[in-house]
């Protein structure tokens, strides 16, 4: 894990800065909401914590606090600490181990929910076949967290989403997807699926196969008014799709209580009309001067973009 310092401020970085080496699949990181001199980074197969020193920016002290499992089909594993009333706790993305399937691991296919030491590890949100970015709604304090849906049901099923996550609360993978549509090419006797009134229908729907990735709110008044409280969503992109799809930045227009309104194109040119990629987008960061950062493990690359 890398740190980017920019000492002259001028959006560029200055060096890349080892932060924490000999990692297993790292992924997920946040600071103690308390103290930012603890820093937790998520493993494949641990969560731990470290004493970080920002004048150095190095990671210090491992102490593993938390056991995943690791690997599997989805091997990320994101981490956010979370809003009132769980505020003080750790929330901790685990995707599933299969395309689709009953899960027997009672880990895979949520966002746990924890201590910040790491004791009272339970789920908080089941149901999620891949929930890789979580962020939280500044309007209704809220967390919200994408989802990729299955494959091999053709270039247009299942939707990709966007689901408030709620304590208790199931979203549907593997049996139902979207607005509670069952499964029926996995699931070929429906008396053998649980009720459709028992699972939560996705908050927002996307093109199927468009991989959304990273998430964050528009906050800052230095973006244009209509977009304050919208939600800018990166696309990875289809990788079986017969026309590719995603490779883009979206804007997911919402109305003054969160509800969906539209999406339209944000940010476009890494998909090329002949199929070929420029780049991917990954993660998205928002900070409070409207400073956006979006990154693209395609090209190993950072950018960074700000209103005018």
């Amino acid at each position: 894990m890398v740190a980017l310092p920019d000492a002259n401020n001028d959006g560029v970085a200055d060096a890349v800065n080892t932060v924490a080496s000999g990692l297993n699949s790292p992924h997920g990181l946040a600071f103690l909401p308390s103290n930012s001199a603890k820093l937790y980074i998520a493993e494949t197969n641990a969560v731990a914590v470290y004493d970080y020193n920002a004048a150095t920016m190095q990671a210090a002290n491992r102490t593993k606090i938390i056991d995943l499992s690791p690997d599997g089909v989805h091997t990320t594993r994101s981490l956010m600490f979370a809003p009132a009333p769980n505020q003080g706790k750790l929330l901790i993305a685990v995707g599933s181990d299969c395309n689709v399937c009953v899960e027997s691991d009672p880990q895979r296919a949520k966002i746990l929910i924890a201590n910040a030491d790491g004791s009272g590890l339970r789920p908080f949100g089941s149901g999620l076949r891949n929930s890789v970015f979580m962020t939280v709604n500044p309007v209704t304090n809220q967390v919200w967290a994408n989802d990729m849906g299955r494959d091999n049901l053709g270039d247009n099923l299942p939707p990709d989403e966007v689901n408030i996550i709620q304590d208790g609360n199931n979203y549907g993978w593997p049996y139902y997807y979207g607005q509670n549509v069952l499964d029926t090419q996995f699931v070929t006797d429906p008396a053998t699926a649980p009720p459709a009134s028992t699972m939560t229908p996705a908050h927002v729907e996307f093109q199927a196969h468009s991989a959304p990735l990273g998430l964050a709110f528009v906050t800052s008044d230095k973006w244009p008014a209509s977009y304050k409280n919208d939600l800018i969503v990166a696309f990875h992109g289809s990788w079986n799709r017969s026309v590719p799809t995603g490779d883009k930045l979206v804007l997911v227009r919402l109305d003054n209580q969160g509800n969906f309104q539209a999406t339209e194109d944000f940010i476009t040119g890494w998909q090329q009309p002949d199929g070929s990629r420029l780049g991917r987008p990954a993660g998205v960061i928002m900070r409070p001067d409207g400073t956006m950062y979006v990154s693209d493990d395609s090209n190993g690359a950072i950018y960074r973009i700000v209103p005018i």
